[in-house]
């Protein structure tokens, strides 16, 4: 790829191309309104076009199942030989850039996937916040997969399963429960075996990504395009919120079975290092979504009204029902109840019989 593209950058302008598609892209909508504009586009940049998408999923491939792997390693055998030798740093931090460059490139093409139908054009604010929050979001990710990892290290496993193939089967689960028939219109080429195997390679890859940080892309295999284009602010937030639950326990768990590795650190300083650094990055990411996202014009709802009513369900599946507190006031109010209508039904007893005394002296 990389040859034929120079070739034909090279080549670009020097001969005339035979024909040229039209595409048609809207603009981004001012004071109500979206004009649709035409642009000629030739092999040669249609070309080019293909070969940059396919540069982007390659980066997201490698930056989740190649450096992602990697920086936890390097990060845990540093941990235990107490060392970081100068070419281990760079290592790790080239790791670390790579999987923050793959996380970037993968929130940009779910924006080019969700509306493909616009003219996006992504401002240098929007590539400094996403940069800011995939960057202490998979650093903390990975810190604290390390520290758990090297003092329990037979429950890593585990956990690193039940995460995995939670993301892996979730997918599926909705699949099966939308009764949709099977995806046949992936590759005219691919059976149905083939078609399973390419399903199965993309749910692997939205798992290896979960795994680290917030899939920005969604799958959908119900879907023709095999992606969810809606903006589900109720799956972003259960996410979040159930990350940071496990990172604190898993940080709870290091605390509590820390070994004398970590002597000279301060423990409780790290652990609320950790937790700061992942809010950072929830921060950065309300930032994104509510003041820089190229398409927050079209969002039916603000990513502050949809947390605000995520957290109104949430509150009102806590809540206790109102007709076992109304039960139980009744409850509480029947005995003062029956004391007033006893004590009552005394009084007009004694009224009853006083006015009979003075009917029967008066006779």
């Amino acid at each position: 790829r990389c040859v034929e593209v120079f070739y034909i950058y090279f080549r670009a302008g020097r001969v005339e191309e035979p024909y040229v598609s039209i595409t048609k892209k809207r603009q981004m909508p001012k004071d109500g309104y979206s004009e649709e504009i035409e642009k000629e586009v030739g092999q040669a940049e249609g070309k080019l076009c293909t070969h940059r998408s396919a540069f982007s999923r390659a980066s997201v491939i490698q930056a989740f199942l190649g450096s992602a792997p990697q920086l936890t390693l390097q990060l845990y055998i540093c941990v235990l030989q107490q060392e970081i030798t100068a070419a281990r740093s760079i290592f790790m931090v080239l790791s670390l850039l790579s999987i923050v460059y793959g996380a970037l490139r993968c929130n940009i093409l779910a924006i080019k996937i969700k509306y493909d139908d616009y003219d996006v054009s992504v401002k240098p604010a929007a590539y400094l916040c996403i940069f800011m929050w995939r960057s202490f979001e998979i650093a903390t990710r990975v810190t604290v997969l390390v520290l758990f990892s090297s003092v329990l290290q037979i429950w890593t496993l585990p956990v690193v399963l039940m995460n995995f193939f939670g993301f892996f089967f979730y997918p599926w689960i909705l699949f099966w429960q939308s009764k949709s028939p099977f995806p046949e219109n992936i590759e005219k080429a691919l059976s149905r075996v083939g078609t399973t195997i390419v399903l199965c390679l993309l749910t692997f890859l939205y798992a290896g990504i979960n795994m680290f940080c917030w899939s920005a892309v969604q799958v959908k295999l119900n879907d023709p395009d095999l992606i969810n284009k809606s903006q589900n602010w109720y799956r972003l937030t259960v996410y979040y919120m159930l990350r940071f639950i496990e990172n604190a326990f898993l940080l709870l768990m290091w605390y509590i079975y820390k070994t004398d590795v970590y002597l000279y650190v301060c423990a409780p300083l790290l652990v609320l290092q950790l937790l700061i650094s992942y809010c950072m990055a929830i921060l950065f990411m309300l930032v994104f979504y509510q003041f820089c996202h190229p398409c927050k014009k079209l969002f039916s709802s603000s990513i502050s009204e949809g947390l605000l009513s995520c957290f109104k369900f949430l509150c009102f599946i806590c809540k206790p029902p109102t007709s076992t507190i109304l039960t139980d006031k009744a409850e509480v109010k029947c005995p003062e109840n029956t004391d007033d209508a006893w004590s009552s039904s005394k009084a007009i007893d004694s009224q009853k019989g006083i006015s009979h005394q003075s009917v029967s002296s008066n006779a």
